[in-house]
């Protein structure tokens, strides 16, 4: 399915997509209670999948080695920024197997 098909099938079923891929998440909150973002976490292949839904309008999906900080990390292969239907798409069109050098994109990796 190209990564447009899958964004035309919302969000929640993307959600329910990568929970099926292995994706556990979380839900940080405040001293208030509210929820402060949704971050999914997958490690496989000497990688970690990471992803943070701040707001419908506001996701960033990371693909980066294993021994990264992950709420920070210095290296990552890929990343992605933007809506939540389109960022989740292509989290979901990524491959399972890790290449090296595949998915480096020097315009959204960070140094």
């Amino acid at each position: 399915m190209s990564t447009t098909g899958v964004a035309a099938l919302g969000v929640d079923f993307q959600l329910r997509a990568l929970v099926g891929k292995g994706f556990r998440f979380v839900d940080p909150r405040d001293e208030q209670g509210e929820v402060l973002a949704v971050v999914g976490v997958r490690a496989h292949d000497d990688v970690l999948d990471v992803v943070e839904l701040r707001g419908e309008d506001d996701v960033v999906a990371t693909r980066m080695p294993s021994d990264q900080d992950l709420l920070a990390p210095r290296r990552v292969h890929w990343r992605e920024q933007g809506p939540a239907s389109v960022v989740l798409a292509k989290l979901l069109s990524l491959p399972d197997e890790y290449v090296p050098g595949l998915l480096h994109n020097p315009a959204r990796a960070i140094a």
